[in-house]
């Protein structure tokens, strides 16, 4: 087995950007990545380049994308260009009544303006089922904006919900020089992208071919830059891509950075649902009794939960799906849990739901990421992230801030008995997992999901 001074040893030996402590700003809410981002498109002078998911047909959806066609008609050099999902921006939220998608939406606001912008789709796979566009960033100038958000209503606060994210600002010209490059590369130079706003979108089978050569590079490619040496006052930034199971160099730094953690880890996802290697990882650092933290959505918070008031559909199994998974694992680690060695934090603030995802080792590493550390993102879908090497802890006070206020929110569970169990689910979630269950097709659904 290898020594955590081969995991030291590799992370430090992995390109960094230079960037300036104090060029880092971490923001506390969806209301304030809400503010800012609009703050941005109004000052942005020269690029605004922007990934998601999704961008919904919503209130909040509609005034950014607004704010943006208005940026362009005041200034029309101004380069403004979306990627989203391809598959994502045809269909609707999930158990909303079948409808072309947001495609109408942004071929309407197109036809109101005389200076467009370009909004592309994606299309990883062939199918949104075995994955999709999951990379995140915003890029105003030389500004990056770095959420696993995507743009509605929940995301951004717009009314009384909202659905908890981490929201990171940094200024870094070469960080957004680097996303932008990658994003022309690969992009919009690919016939597999294509427009969303035109008057007809090529159905899948005839970008068949493009999507499988598209695939294939991005499984290869990763974000191109010059290493620079980390000063005094600065941390180091190393921007990750990745997609598949082989040769993912994101998969591969987030396991060195769980393995080199010597004190204590801290690691959030809204879907508790870890691969094995990774899982496997954190068995070890219980072994040698560094402290693990996990936070995680209770099931309340997790965006497909559906209260008892409502009507229910097979989507609303999910959350129990997650809980049922980790109180397998709290009850796996029962010694460390009582020990106090692993820390299991559950999230709920009211009817708010959870969206928080990364890592951070001994407040040293830290990993900012859309990637929900499970078997889908960590095999199907494309993601991204940036590791902050920061080993002076110039950010330390910033990301405390952050994590206080993420764990204000949170429950302590103090064994595993404190999880529900399958047998205090409602009637028609008991049905669906154990039919699951009996046909093992909950392991399936574990890799898709």
């Amino acid at each position: 087995m290898k020594t955590s001074e081969y995991y030291q040893t590799r992370l430090k030996g992995l390109d960094q950007l230079a960037v300036d402590s104090d060029q880092v700003k971490v923001l506390l809410s969806a209301k304030l990545f809400k503010e800012k981002m609009l703050q941005l498109i109004q000052q942005a002078q020269e690029r605004i380049f922007i990934v998601a998911l999704y961008l919904q047909e919503d209130a909040a959806g509609k005034e950014i994308l607004e704010a943006l066609y208005l940026a362009k008609q005041k200034n029309p050099k101004l380069e403004i260009t979306l990627f989203l999902d391809f598959h994502r921006a045809q269909r609707g939220l999930v158990g909303e009544a079948e409808k072309e998608g947001n495609v109408a939406f942004y071929r309407n606001i197109r036809k109101k303006y005389s200076q467009h912008i370009d909004i592309f789709g994606v299309p990883v796979k062939s199918r949104e089922l075995f994955g999709v566009l999951h990379l995140k960033g915003f890029i105003f100038d030389d500004q990056v904006l770095y959420s696993g958000a995507s743009i509605n209503d929940v995301y951004l606060h717009q009314n009384e919900r909202y659905r908890y994210d981490r929201y990171y600002l940094l200024n870094a010209p070469k960080l957004a020089d680097t996303l932008v490059q990658y994003l022309t590369r690969h992009f919009i130079h690919s016939t597999a992208v294509q427009p969303l706003d035109g008057d007809k979108i090529p159905s899948v089978r005839k970008l068949k071919r493009s999507i499988r050569t598209f695939k294939r590079i991005l499984r290869h490619e990763g974000y191109d830059f010059v290493s620079q040496p980390v000063e005094s006052g600065q941390i180091g930034i190393t921007p990750l891509v990745g997609l598949g199971r082989r040769g993912n160099k994101l998969n591969r730094t987030i396991r060195y950075v769980v393995r080199n953690t010597k004190e204590h880890l801290i690691l959030f996802t809204p879907y508790f649902n870890l691969p094995l290697g990774l899982a496997k990882d954190i068995k070890n650092l219980l072994r040698k009794n560094v402290a693990v933290s996990l936070v995680v959505g209770d099931k309340r918070a997790n965006d497909f939960f559906i209260p008892e008031e409502e009507d229910f559909t097979r989507i609303g199994a999910l959350p129990y799906l997650y809980e049922s998974n980790l109180r397998r694992f709290a009850r796996t680690h029962a010694q460390a849990v009582s020990q106090g060695l692993l820390r299991i934090h559950l999230w709920r603030h009211d009817r708010h739901s959870f969206h928080l995802k990364g890592i951070n080792s001994d407040f040293r590493y830290h990993v900012l990421t859309g990637n929900n550390l499970n078997p889908r993102a960590w095999g199907l879908d494309l993601e991204n992230g940036l590791l902050l090497h920061d080993s002076k802890q110039e950010l330390r006070d910033q990301i405390q801030e952050e994590l206080d206020q993420i764990l204000s929110h949170t429950t302590r569970i103090q064994s595993y008995e404190e999880l529900e169990s399958i047998e205090d689910y409602p009637k028609q979630v008991q049905k669906i997992l154990s039919r699951l269950r009996k046909v093992k097709a909950d392991l399936l659904l574990k890799r898709l999901l």
